[in-house]
Formats: structure tokens, sequence, C-alpha cells
């Protein structure tokens, strides 16, 4: 399966289970876009089954928590790769290991 495959996917199983807790297609549409990776789609999945949460808020609310970990994610591994590149020009300057 390629990646667009596995998206649609778990964007239409999504839609699917908001709608299954008696919220328009339309919300879960959007929070799927939102979340935008198969991954962070199979945790609001995980909440949506377990939880079954009784409004839209809480919905919403999850999404953007799930949102904000990945952001902080993302931070994190940006800032170790910047700290793996600034130690290796501690260790061997901007010339890559000729001095």
């Amino acid at each position: 399966m390629n990646n667009r495959t596995v998206w649609t996917g778990k964007h239409d199983e999504v839609v699917l289970a908001v709608e299954n807790l008696g919220f328009p297609g339309e919300l879960g549409d959007q929070v799927a876009r939102q979340l935008g990776s198969p991954k962070a789609m199979d945790r609001m999945l995980a909440y949506l089954y377990n939880v079954k949460p009784q409004s839209a808020e809480l919905i919403v609310d999850e999404m953007l928590a799930i949102c904000s970990d990945v952001e902080r994610w993302r931070d994190k591994k940006a800032a170790e790769e910047a700290n793996a590149r600034y130690n290796e020009i501690l260790n061997f300057g901007l010339g890559g290991g000729e001095e």
C-alpha cells in the first residue's frame, strides 16, 4: 500500500467513527485533516473507540492535544538534530574533520 492509500483509509475510518458517535461526517473530515498523519489518526481512533466522547468539543479537544504532542515531538527532533550538528562542529570544526 502506498502512503496516500493508508492516509485515505485512516481518514475514512475517523469519519466513520465520528459519524457512529452521532456527529456529522464533516467533523470527522476536519479532525482527520488537522491530524494529518495515519499515526495521529490512530491515536484519535483509539480515543473515539474507547472513550466514546459525548460532545464535539471533547473530540476537538483531543484532536488539539494530539496535534500539540506531534508538534512537541517534531520540535524535540529538530532540537536533537541541531544539537548533533553543533557537537559535530565543536568536535571537528567547520571543515568537517580536516583542520
